[in-house]
């Protein structure tokens, strides 16, 4: 056996420190979330004591006229709904800007680039008093058609377009009779899928962990999402000591629906998937 060279040796070792690092905090969070208000500053904070997962997730479900799982579902659906209308937008901008020529079509790009590199919470102030003359503050589209729009997917799916579709299959698509919207959504996002996947996560993950928009477009409650409900309860820990247990054990089960996502897609992250569908 071929005795390993020091460099690798020191790579391993630095990324098994590089994940040990970004590991420790989710691993504290999964102990925290198993133990009751008191051992929770009592105990070591790396290891069990007295262990009461499930009855902390009862206690987070149930409290406050079962609010949790309406913050949930809020989340999962300015989650999903957001990032499976932008990624559908985002491939329609990308493969537009990459197979069709019209007058401006790099003016908009350079536009969309902007936009990429413009963050996200100098856009909400305006956002608000946008909507707030549109009536749409408070509401569920306050917070749902800004997250629609991403200029990072359009800029993936335009770069991805252009190497991945070949003009000579466009060609053949129209010579057999089909039509654009046939051809874009039938070809073109079967052929964009791994960028497609892309988009979603990063957008899913995007909406979820969003804070300031909520936080500006909506005074209910009753559609906080997760992150702006445990925001609610860490405030309010101090009138209500056991909400420090309940933000903690919340933003434990806030965590999985991105693992989750995580795993059952990263599958169809794969590349080359157009390599010899058109000969030279």
């Amino acid at each position: 056996m071929r005795t390993p060279r020091p460099g690798r040796i020191l790579l391993v070792a630095f990324l098994a420190l590089a994940a040990g690092y970004f590991l420790l905090p989710v691993y504290w969070l999964i102990i925290a979330a198993t133990k009751s208000n008191e051992d929770l500053y009592g105990s070591f904070g790396l290891w069990f004591d007295n262990p009461r997962l499930w009855h902390n997730l009862s206690q987070i479900f149930t409290y406050n006229g079962h609010i949790y799982p309406r913050w949930a579902l809020n989340s999962l659906f300015y989650a999903g709904a957001g990032a499976v209308l932008a990624t559908l937008l985002s491939a329609a901008a990308g493969f537009a800007l990459a197979k069709y020529r019209f007058r401006g079509r790099e003016a908009v790009f350079k536009c969309v680039l902007a936009g990429v590199l413009l963050p996200s919470t100098a856009l909400a102030l305006p956002l608000y008093l946008l909507f707030n003359k549109i009536g749409l503050t408070n509401t569920y589209w306050g917070v749902l058609i800004p997250s629609i729009v991403s200029p990072f997917g359009v800029y993936l799916c335009r770069i991805y377009a252009e190497s991945a579709i070949s003009d000579n299959l466009l060609e053949a698509a129209r010579v057999d009779g089909a039509g654009e919207e046939r051809i874009f959504f039938t070809l073109v996002l079967r052929l964009m899928s791994p960028a497609l996947v892309t988009v979603f996560l990063f957008q899913f993950v995007h909406i979820w962990n969003n804070y300031f928009l909520p936080l500006v477009m909506l005074s209910d409650d009753r559609k906080y999402p997760i992150t702006l409900g445990l925001v609610t309860w860490k405030e309010a820990a101090d009138r209500a000591p056991e909400l420090t247990q309940y933000t903690v054990g919340g933003a434990f089960v806030s965590v999985i629906p991105l693992a989750v996502a995580m795993l059952v897609l990263q599958r169809y992250w794969r590349t080359g998937l157009t390599e010899g569908s058109v000969k030279e």
